[in-house]
């Protein structure tokens, strides 16, 4: 009689809950940032300050699958996790008026402060001394603040796998949860667990938002070309 051997293990990825998404601001990160959740399998919101808003730039995305738009307070309002994909030096006023919509969601803070240079670079820092993640918090004390993604080119947000050194995503935020829920949120944009560092609370973020320092320097010199600032052991 033949022996059945058992059949090798078949090893698949696990499947964690698909969560509603909203991301405020549809500019060329949160459009980034709302293809590649919504390919994998997120329900996302691209949250607009007026109509034009959406005609005008998010033209590419109008038939991708789990994609809805909706103005500023009700895609905060109807979601479980809110990205922050505003300009940075209006952030604080748009979102400190949304404090009743976002008590009690998680909000991903992936802008940058800047005062703009001459050239339309970032320049001066809006907020030195302190960070602009941490004003959010501030502002917002019903809700669990995470900073994470500003210390990079906005492409290589949904596609770290493009850089020939493997980049780092930096994560601050008070709470310990909210922080993991993120962490798999960078896992469904490529981001490998060794590329998440953890540096702490919400303080932690005026160190990252500040290497936005050396970013035009760079650019001036480079271009855009993919690139982050990150950490080499």
């Amino acid at each position: 009689m033949e022996c059945l051997r058992p059949s090798p293990p078949r090893y698949r990825k696990e499947h964690h809950r698909m969560t509603d998404i909203g991301i405020l601001g549809t500019g060329r990160v949160g459009t980034n940032l709302a293809g590649r959740l919504s390919a994998a399998g997120h329900h996302v919101t691209l949250g607009h300050r007026s109509p034009h808003d959406t005609a005008t730039r998010t033209t590419g995305l109008a038939s991708a699958p789990r994609i809805a738009f909706a103005d500023h307070r009700t895609t905060a309002r109807t979601t479980d996790i809110v990205i922050n994909a505003t300009p940075g030096d209006s952030s604080l006023d748009r979102l400190a008026g949304l404090r009743a919509e976002l008590a009690g969601k998680i909000l991903v803070d992936v802008s940058n402060a800047t005062r703009d240079a001459a050239d339309g670079l970032p320049g001066d820092l809006y907020y030195p001394g302190s960070s602009l993640a941490e004003k959010l918090q501030a502002a917002l004390p019903d809700t669990r603040v995470v900073k994470t993604l500003n210390t990079m080119l906005f492409t290589v947000m949904t596609a770290p796998e493009t850089l020939a050194t493997p980049p780092t995503a930096y994560l601050s935020g008070d709470d310990e949860n909210a922080k993991k829920a993120v962490t798999g949120l960078l896992g469904d944009l490529g981001w490998q667990p060794e590329q998440v560092e953890d540096l702490g609370d919400i303080g932690t973020a005026r160190a990252t938002e500040a290497m936005i320092l050396v970013v035009p320097h760079i650019l001036r010199r480079h271009g855009f070309k993919p690139f982050a600032v990150s950490l080499a052991r």
